[in-house]
């Protein structure tokens, strides 16, 4: 069975996940540009990456996976801006 790991990235890693992420800003952009709702958007793209994750890990795995981002998202994980 495989996993999906929430421990630190090889920097080869951090460097392939910096440009994935940069194609999905530069297509969220894109699609909010064309009038697409952001709200839309944000969940077309969990919706996208959670299949790929079940595609590849299972159901189980990818479950698992997501039962850590509760903490990650309230410690800031996913903040990129300052919140007043």
């Amino acid at each position: 069975m495989q996993h999906i790991s929430h421990t630190a990235p090889v920097e080869a890693d951090v460097d392939e996940k910096r440009v994935a992420l940069s194609y999905v800003s530069e297509a969220f952009a894109e699609g909010c540009l064309d009038g697409l709702d952001a709200d839309c958007m944000a969940q077309a793209a969990l919706f996208a990456a959670f299949q790929e994750l079940v595609t590849t890990y299972g159901e189980e795995a990818t479950a698992r996976y997501a039962e850590g981002f509760p903490e990650r998202i309230r410690g800031g994980a996913f903040t990129t801006t300052l919140q007043h």
